[in-house]
């Protein structure tokens, strides 16, 4: 039989990245099911973390300055700070080019943390949504997922630029929570309790609204209800936290 005039079957076009960028802080949902759909590229995602990262690496450096980044991490840690002072001046100076030195490669090497963070963090993910909650979702797709549900994070490297622009002292900058977007934000790190401080630094609008999108991502790249993609982000997130603040507790 002639299969003359009978249309054949295309491959469903997907959203290009760019719109799957726009869509990830105007419609995610949208984005999400592009990528359950197959469509997993997610470069653009990682040049636009590498721009602002980079970005801020140079307002850092001309505003703020590598070392007084480094003096500013010590002096927040009492316990770091007694013990430099104890060691002798070249043990002093091999930890400070040491920290000098990692601080630039964390900045320098931004695209490769990003990419390593994201496969780490995707893994507990994908195992967890899959094995626990019964999920279909690939390592590919909740990869993908990952890199978009984030974006709003750049948010943050925004603001902290703006934040440092605008004047701020030197002296003051926190590079681990360089952004007003969390309560921790407006207490004294060196006063206020350190699980405390870890705790309220947690509580930041731009983390809990990636988490949402992470939840809401989770649950439609695995095929699950909602709840089950936001009850296995927060509660790994829920994970994170108490034992960051533990960490706190312990270095502080």
């Amino acid at each position: 039989m002639s299969n003359i005039g009978v249309p054949m079957p295309q491959a469903a076009i997907g959203l290009t990245q760019w719109e799957r960028v726009k869509n990830a802080f105007t419609s995610p949902s949208k984005t999400f099911e592009d990528i359950r759909n197959g469509h997993r590229s997610w470069w653009m995602p990682l040049v636009i973390f590498t721009v602002f990262a980079y970005m801020l690496f140079g307002v850092v450096v001309s505003r703020i300055g590598i070392q007084q980044v480094v003096d500013n991490q010590i002096h927040l840690s009492p316990n770091t700070e007694a013990r430099l002072a104890q060691a002798t001046p070249e043990q002093r100076e091999t930890s400070n080019k040491f920290s000098v030195g990692f601080t630039e490669a964390a900045f320098i090497a931004n695209p490769v943390f990003v990419i390593a963070g994201v496969a780490l963090m995707s893994l507990g993910i994908w195992g967890t949504i899959n094995f626990a909650f019964g999920g279909r979702a690939t390592f590919g797709g909740i990869f993908a997922m990952w890199m978009y549900a984030t974006l709003p994070s750049v948010i943050k490297s925004f603001l902290g630029m703006i934040t440092i622009l605008a004047g701020m002292a030197p002296e003051s900058f926190n590079i681990k929570n360089m952004a007003p977007t969390n309560l921790g934000a407006f207490l004294d790190p060196i006063e206020t309790n350190k699980a405390l401080y870890s705790l309220a630094s947690s509580i930041d609008i731009v983390t809990i609204w990636t988490l949402i999108l992470l939840g809401m991502g989770t649950s439609i790249i695995a095929g699950t209800k909602r709840s089950s993609g936001y009850i296995a982000i927060f509660g790994w997130w829920t994970v994170f936290v108490l034992v960051s603040a533990g960490i706190a507790v312990v270095t502080g």
